[in-house]
């Protein structure tokens, strides 16, 4: 027996709570993981709270990614004690997640932890970190670089934002950083942010071209926000949308693409190839600041986090929630 946290339905009502499951229950799947850290996401918070069809199956333990070490092994490129990382793949969606001791998966989904990052760390990169990392390297492809102007990063207190403004201001990028919390810009400019931009400037009425003020940006919002950003990208420059926080909707037009040249490059993390995947945990591993990483870090112990999801949806989460498993 082992703890894990359960959402399940009953009569149509969801229930969640923190139980004790048995290795007999977890899914199928090639690799037997004791899990040492998982985090609390935004997608996770939707899937506890109801607040979105995220579950597709119950009962379900939520908790998108974890890290760990294997413990059994069929699949030919692990063998136990191996230092594994999960993101995404429909995990803590449509296959028990995370928020659990632990968790059998497809090795397929699984990619060794590249040296220089530690399990805890691990779970404070996460998927918003991943995510992050994939959003820069977008960027990197459509051709960015530090010459071109300052790059805009929204959401810049959330887990996205706080990774993707300390990778860009690692590798030299002047970074503005997206907060509506004032009591957050001391946080962002210790993470490389060399100004603040008010949420509010960015939610009002949409036109189809304001001024050129952005080379890049990298978008968590989407709705307006998204559609403001675009509107005030320079000629030719491009923004890597990765959220939907504000919004599925883009109450845009075509003016920024067609008369400035602009691109909307779509950043999804679940099903991104495993070949992606290690490039992009290898830059992490390269790139990121661990002593910033520190700094975005809430530790969160597993019996707090059903009664900790609904802050997300609130808007009061800073940086990255580890929760030790183990």
């Amino acid at each position: 027996m082992f703890d894990a946290i359960v959402i399940d339905k009953v009569d149509d009502a969801q229930t969640v709570s923190l139980k004790q499951v048995t290795e007999a229950e977890l899914p199928d799947g090639d690799v037997l993981v004791d899990v040492a850290f998982s985090t609390l996401n935004y997608k996770d918070a939707l899937a506890i709270t109801g607040a979105a069809p995220v579950v597709g199956r119950f009962p379900m333990v939520p908790g998108i990614d974890y890290s760990g070490t294997v413990a059994q092994s069929a699949h030919p490129d692990f063998k136990p004690g191996d230092r594994v990382v999960l993101n995404g793949w429909g995990v803590g969606e449509r296959h028990w997640g995370g928020l659990a001791k632990k968790a059998r998966a497809k090795g397929d989904w699984l990619i060794h932890l590249p040296a220089g990052i530690d399990l805890r760390q691990a779970m404070a990169i996460g998927t918003a970190g991943y995510t992050a990392m994939l959003c820069v390297l977008a960027l990197e492809k459509h051709g960015l670089t530090p010459a071109d102007g300052e790059v805009l990063v929204t959401g810049a207190a959330g887990g996205v934002g706080s990774v993707a403004t300390a990778l860009l201001a690692a590798k030299g990028y002047t970074v503005a950083a997206v907060t509506g919390r004032t009591a957050e810009h001391e946080y962002l400019m210790s993470l490389g942010a060399a100004s603040i931009v008010d949420r509010e400037t960015l939610t009002g009425k949409v036109r189809p071209l304001n001024k050129e003020r952005w080379a890049a940006a990298i978008d968590v919002a989407g709705s307006s926000v998204l559609a403001n950003v675009l509107s005030s990208i320079s000629y030719g420059g491009a923004v890597a949308a990765c959220g939907l926080a504000a919004g599925m909707d883009l109450p845009s037009s075509v003016a920024p693409f067609i008369l400035r040249g602009v691109s909307l490059i779509g950043v999804d993390s679940v099903m991104v190839p495993k070949e992606r995947r290690i490039q992009a945990w290898n830059r992490l591993a390269s790139d990121l600041d661990m002593a910033k990483l520190e700094a975005m870090i809430t530790e969160l112990a597993l019996q707090d986090v059903v009664a900790t999801a609904p802050k997300f949806l609130e808007g009061q989460v800073r940086g990255r929630i580890v929760v030790p498993v183990a």
